[in-house]
């Protein structure tokens, strides 16, 4: 089993932020693949299906960014899960809009999601989906663009990424990341 993970934060209010992407991600996902109906599980919600014949389960901790990490590791350890069985799936202000990247393992980079789950992993060496939301070009204004709304203007590349990490999604759980990344950007290089 993997567990697939998208960091966000529950408020509802927060829903369409650019830290959000996480959350957006697995619910594309889930409904692409028809998994089962979230629920509420490791203080978070959790959905399950299979995508390419491995059965994945998604989690949407509902502990905040800051604490992502208390629920993954409940549910790492209810299923006796190592590392490489969970992928993050995340904002990355060092990536352009609408661009993805695959890594295993490395650094938390400021985000404080990967931070508290390396944290209470005890590891970095999980997964992680690194979902581009460009930088606002100035350190200073970086805690307003992360918390911020997408803006009508992201509307098309964010649908299209959103839909491509879904429909690509078997490359993922099948373990062949550079592929997943390469289908993810054909999928999105028509838009603008």
């Amino acid at each position: 089993m993997l567990l697939w993970v998208g960091l966000g934060n529950p408020e509802p209010q927060m829903a369409r932020q650019r830290h959000n992407i996480g959350f957006m991600a697995l619910d594309v996902i889930a409904a692409t693949h028809r998994f089962s109906p979230w629920r509420p599980r490791f203080k978070g919600l959790v959905t399950e299906g299979v995508i390419g014949g491995v059965k994945v389960m998604g989690l949407k901790p509902l502990t905040y960014m800051n604490e992502s990490g208390t629920s993954v590791q409940a549910a790492t350890a209810f299923f006796k899960l190592a590392p490489d069985a969970i992928t993050a799936f995340h904002d990355e202000l060092d990536l352009a809009p609408g661009k993805v990247r695959v890594k295993k393992g490395g650094g938390a980079a400021g985000h404080n999601g990967l931070r508290s789950m390396d944290r209470h992993l005890g590891t970095p060496d999980y997964w992680r989906v690194r979902l581009g939301i460009g930088h606002p070009g100035d350190k200073a204004r970086v805690t307003g663009h992360v918390l911020g709304d997408f803006a009508k203007v992201d509307r098309d590349w964010l649908v299209a990424l959103l839909d491509a990490v879904g429909a690509a999604a078997p490359l993922l759980a099948g373990g062949k990341p550079e592929d997943f990344m390469t289908r993810v950007a054909l999928l999105t290089q028509e838009v603008k």
